[in-house]
C-alpha cells in the first residue's frame, strides 16, 4: 500500500471525506516525506511544520464536531515565496525581503487556509520571479528531482520541485511569461496558468502587473483543477480580477475530445526543438487524434516576436514595480549620508544581477527619447499576437505545442547567456502576452536523456474548462503517465 504522501489530492480528499484518515495523518506523512529529501532537493525558502499541524488539527476538529470545512480540506499545500503570507516571513527569494514578514496575507493564500489546506511553507523561485531556472534566488538553487544536476526550470522552480519530490501534494506558483508551465513540464508535473484576472494578484509580489498570474501545481488534471476552483474567483482587492462567477473546472473534466479542433502551432514545434521533445510532443498529439480531435496546423507568424516583445514590456513593467524598494518603506536598508546615497546602496546590496538587468533594460526602454522605438511597438506588436490567437480560435479550440523546447539543463549552462535562458519560455510567451489560459501535461521522458517532457494546451481567454477536458483526456489515455509520478531519484 502506497504511503497517503503518494496520493493526488483528489484521492487524499476521498479519503478524509469518508474518516478513513485524518488531515494529521496526511499532514505527518507529507512533512515526513520532505524532512527525508529536502536536503537533495532543497524546495523551500521557509517550512510552516507547526502552522500546518495547527491547520490540519482544526480540520479534524471541524469533522469530529460534524461541521464540513470544505472538499479539500486537510490536503498540505506549498506556496511560491510571492505570496505574502501573515506572520510568516515573505522573501521572494530575495536578499532585499530577507527578514520581511507581512501584517497581511495575499488572497490566493487566503483562499487556500480559507479551503483548510494546511501551509507546508513558501517555496524557493527566481528572485522576484525573474528567471526560468530558480538559479537567480538569493538563498540557493532549487534542483530537480529527476536528476539533481539539472534545473527545475523557474521562476516556480521551487513549487514544481516540491510536488515531484512528493514534498506537496500540490503547491502555488505564479506565472508571468511561463513560470509556471516551464517548470512543470521540466519537472514532469502539472502545472496551470490561468487566464489574466482570474486569480487574485492581491499580495501577490509584483514582477509585471500586466502579465503577472497565480496558478497551481499538481500531480494530474484534476487536482489542477480542484486547486484552481479554490482560488480563483473576483477579488474587491484587485482592480485586475475579472467581475465573473466561474464554473466549476473539476466538474468540466469529462467529454473527451472526440470532434474537437485542435491546432498545432507552427511556430513553435518546428525548428530549435530538442529532438526528444520533438518525438513525445508528436506521440501526444497522435494520441489526441486517436481519441477523436480534429488536428490542423496554424501559422502564427507574430509568435516570432514574442520573446522580444516579453523582455520590453515585462522589464518595463518591473521597473515600475521594484521603485518601491527605496530603503524607506520595508524591506532592506544600508545607511548612507543622505537619501540618495542610501538607496542607491540599498538597491546594490538588495538585488541580484537578473533584477538589476531586467531594471536597466526597462528604465532605458521607457526613456524620453526611446518609449517610443522600444515600449511602443513592443505594445503594438503585443496587439498583433493577441489578433493571431482570436484568428487561430476562430478556426481551432485549442492549440497545441511543446511546453518547452528543451528539458532540464544543467547548473551553470545558461547564466552566462542571458539570451539563450531568455529563449527558454519562448513556446510560452505568447499566451501570457495574449492573457489566455494554458496548461502544461506531462507526456513522456525524452529519450537521449530519461527527462520530462510536456505539452502545452493553449486555450482562449476563459475556455479553461475545455482546456481542462482536453488535458484530462490526454491524460487519461497516457500510458507512461504513472510511472512519472514520483522520480527513482528521490524515492529510496
Amino acid at each position: 500500500m502506497s504511503e497517503l504522501w503518494q496520493h493526488t489530492a483528489g484521492q487524499l480528499s476521498a479519503l478524509l471525506g469518508t474518516g478513513e484518515v485524518s488531515a494529521v495523518d496526511v499532514t505527518e506523512s507529507v512533512l515526513e516525506r520532505l524532512r527525508s529529501v529536502e536536503d537533495d532537493v532543497k524546495a523551500f525558502i521557509t517550512i510552516t511544520e507547526d502552522e500546518a499541524k495547527a491547520k490540519a488539527r482544526k480540520v479534524d476538529e471541524m469533522r469530529s464536531a460534524g461541521e464540513d470545512p470544505g472538499p479539500i480540506a486537510g490536503v498540505p499545500v506549498a506556496l511560491k515565496d510571492i505570496f505574502v503570507t501573515k506572520g510568516i516571513r515573505s522573501t521572494a527569494a530575495s536578499k532585499i525581503l530577507e527578514n520581511y514578514v507581512p501584517g497581511y496575507s495575499s488572497t490566493a493564500a487566503a483562499r487556500c487556509d480559507a479551503a483548510g489546506l494546511p501551509l507546508l511553507g513558501k517555496t524557493n523561485l527566481d528572485e522576484f520571479a525573474m528567471g526560468s531556472s530558480t538559479e537567480n534566488s538569493a538563498y540557493f538553487e532549487t534542483r530537480n528531482p529527476w536528476n539533481l544536476s539539472k534545473v527545475p526550470g523557474g521562476s516556480s522552480g521551487g513549487s514544481a520541485a516540491a510536488v515531484a519530490s512528493g514534498q506537496a501534494v500540490w503547491a502555488l506558483g505564479t506565472d508571468t511569461g511561463g513560470s509556471i508551465r516551464q517548470p512543470a513540464a521540466l519537472c514532469g508535473v502539472v502545472g496551470v496558468k490561468p487566464t489574466y484576472g482570474l486569480v487574485s494578484r492581491y499580495g501577490m509580489i509584483a514582477f509585471a502587473s500586466s502579465l503577472d498570474q497565480a496558478g497551481p501545481f499538481t500531480r494530474d488534471v484534476r487536482d489542477a483543477a480542484l486547486l484552481l476552483d479554490a482560488i480563483a474567483g473576483q477579488d474587491p482587492k484587485d482592480a485586475t480580477s475579472l467581475p465573473i462567477d466561474h464554473p466549476s473546472y473539476a466538474a468540466s473534466l469529462e467529454g473527451g475530445v472526440d470532434g474537437m479542433r485542435i491546432g498545432v502551432v507552427k511556430e513553435l514545434a518546428g525548428e530549435g526543438l530538442q529532438e526528444g521533445v520533438k518525438i513525445r510532443f508528436d506521440e501526444a498529439v497522435s494520441v489526441l487524434e486517436k481519441l477523436g480531435a480534429e488536428i490542423g496546423e496554424v501559422s502564427l507568424p507574430s509568435f516570432e516576436y514574442g520573446i522580444d516583445v516579453y523582455y520590453l514590456i515585462a522589464p518595463a513593467e518591473a521597473s515600475s514595480n521594484l521603485a518601491r524598494y527605496d530603503g524607506v518603506r520595508y524591506g532592506l536598508r544600508v545607511d548612507g549620508e543622505d537619501i540618495v546615497q542610501m538607496n542607491s546602496k540599498t538597491r546594490a546590496a538588495g538585488f541580484g544581477p537578473e533584477v538589476k538587468r531586467r531594471i536597466m533594460l526597462g528604465t532605458y526602454s521607457l526613456s524620453a527619447g526611446y518609449y517610443d522605438q522600444y515600449y511602443g511597438k513592443a505594445q503594438k506588436a503585443r496587439t498583433l499576437i493577441i489578433r493571431d490567437f482570436e484568428r487561430a480560435y476562430g478556426e481551432f479550440d485549442l492549440l497545441v505545442s511543446p511546453t518547452s523546447p528543451t528539458t532540464a539543463f544543467g547548473f551553470g549552462e545558461r547564466t552566462d547567456d542571458p539570451l539563450t535562458m531568455y529563449l527558454s519560455d519562448i513556446c510560452n510567451v505568447p499566451t501570457s502576452l495574449a492573457g489566455a489560459a494554458a496548461i502544461s501535461v506531462p507526456c513522456g521522458l525524452a529519450p537521449e536523456d530519461q527527462m520530462p517532457v510536456g505539452i502545452q494546451i493553449m486555450a482562449k481567454a476563459l475556455d479553461e474548462p475545455t482546456m481542462f477536458r482536453a488535458a484530462y483526456a490526454f491524460e487519461q489515455s497516457f500510458r507512461g503517465r504513472d510511472s512519472q509520478i514520483f522520480p527513482e531519484l528521490v524515492s529510496r
